[in-house]
């Protein structure tokens, strides 16, 4: 199969990210599999908008969209299995969208394996999935899915035969129990969730029961506050990142307990500046990689936030996004994005020869 190189750029700026970093064009570290994801839906139809990937394992890829799209009659020329191939723009696909095949899993090739149509239906008259991720602690392996239309965050069955926990009693709404636009989910060792609560500008951690613990944040583009809390991971030593989106930043707090009673006590430690729409963040035990738009890039942090390398991939050929909505990476360093505008989904591969320090880290043991 066909691949095609990512162009790359590295940083050489230094110090904390603050403004447009000096770049030099090399080569390497990934190449994109040209076609990896293999057409399924219905004659007349094309994947819809995706918004989430997983990669639970490199022949077990999650993958959430926003329905399927109607293709226009006739198909234009050029049409390469996704609407972005023909000029269209997956997110503005109105009534020629259909909810099906909402949450799907391929193989390491782009086969389907699986579609859970049963759950399509959830998700009609709104905003659809958002975006999908397998807590790296959960002996169940539970498939957690943000379900943005009924402001809610589900936990499904490794095989997705039923949902064991929802978050949120469903509706928009700002108190303990309730969610407005979720975004994104992440974890802690000890079952610990944290939910991106977007229209409410806030984050909230609950227990691994899916019991409130606490909330932070508030609008507004201040130290511990938000504009759009688009993503939310955590790292091996307990910090939590936050994609502040509409502020142009990576907020990074901590958590304490500030008595012998278990109070968590969220401090924020650090601000991240120079981006530009970042939509997700993927963190190791030792880098944190963004992934930030307008145009596309991929960015390297340490965990103080210097810039270690970072790579372009703007455009609409193959290995380029219009939109990096969400991305994952296997236990072979194989990473995947979705592209919601184009309404692609890709794989990429490390090149040969390419260095360890340029490449995303593995993933928690748990997941190799």
């Amino acid at each position: 199969m066909r691949k095609c190189l990512l162009v790359i750029a590295v940083v050489v700026a230094s110090g904390l990210f603050s403004g447009p970093a000096l770049l030099e064009q090399v080569s390497g570290p990934y190449e994109a599999v040209d076609g990896w994801l293999q057409p399924f839906a219905e004659d007349g139809y094309a994947f819809g908008s995706p918004t989430g990937v997983f990669a639970e394992s490199p022949d077990r890829v999650f993958v959430v969209q926003r329905g399927e799209i109607r293709l226009p009659d006739p198909v234009p020329d050029g049409f390469n299995g996704y609407v972005g191939s023909i000029g269209l723009n997956a997110l503005e696909a109105g009534e020629n969208r259909v909810w099906r095949n909402s949450i799907f899993v391929v193989d390491g090739d782009g086969n389907l394996v699986d579609a859970w149509t049963q759950w399509d239906e959830m998700f009609e008259g709104g905003a659809g999935p958002h975006k999908i991720k397998i807590n790296p602690f959960d002996a169940d392996r539970k498939v957690w899915v943000v379900d943005e239309t009924n402001h809610q965050v589900h936990a499904f069955s490794n095989d997705g035969s039923e949902i064991v926990m929802s978050l949120g009693a469903g509706g928009a709404g700002d108190g303990e129990t309730h969610f407005n636009r979720p975004q994104d989910v992440a974890f802690l060792e000890d079952g610990s969730i944290f939910v991106a609560d977007s229209d409410n500008s806030r984050v909230v951690k609950l227990d691994a029961e899916g019991n409130f613990v606490t909330s932070w944040g508030v609008q507004g583009n201040g130290r511990g506050e938000f504009d759009a809390v688009h993503a939310v991971a955590t790292d091996s030593i307990g910090r939590i990142y936050v994609a502040d989106r509409n502020n142009d930043r990576v907020q990074v707090f901590n958590e304490t307990t500030r008595s012998v009673w278990y109070h968590p006590n969220i401090s924020p430690i650090a601000t991240w500046v120079g981006f530009e729409f970042p939509n997700d963040i993927y963190a190791t035990g030792y880098e944190v990689w963004i992934a930030d738009n307008m145009p596309t890039r991929m960015v390297k942090l340490d965990w103080n936030g210097n810039p270690l390398y970072e790579f372009g991939a703007a455009g609409e050929g193959p290995g380029q996004f219009r939109e990096l909505h969400q991305f994952s990476v296997d236990a072979e360093r194989n990473f995947y994005g979705v592209d919601n505008v184009l309404g692609r989904v890709q794989k990429f591969v490390p090149a040969e020869g390419a260095g360890f320090t340029e490449l995303m880290g593995r993933p928690d043991p748990a997941l190799r």
